[in-house]
């Protein structure tokens, strides 16, 4: 049975705050009239154990709530 938890993988762009680190994930969207792909960037203050640097890739997961923003827990660091 597969787990329903939301993972994503995405470049982590910061890491100035204490253990939190903050992932750009890009997607790419097909516009519904004129079927133009394009880029869509989304940011997310992830809970950083592992102390992963700038310009890592990175998979993380929802996890319970540890701040107003801070809603997901990074699993690895890729590459």
């Amino acid at each position: 049975r597969r787990s329903k938890m939301k993972i994503f993988t995405g470049i982590v762009v910061s890491t100035k705050m204490a253990k939190t680190a903050t992932v750009a994930v890009e997607r790419v969207v097909v516009h519904p009239l004129y079927k133009k792909r394009f880029k869509r960037v989304k940011k997310y203050h992830v809970h950083d154990d592992i102390g992963a640097k700038v310009g890592q890739k990175v998979k993380f997961a929802a996890s319970k709530p540890m701040s107003k923003l801070k809603k997901w827990k990074i699993l690895e660091v890729i590459k």
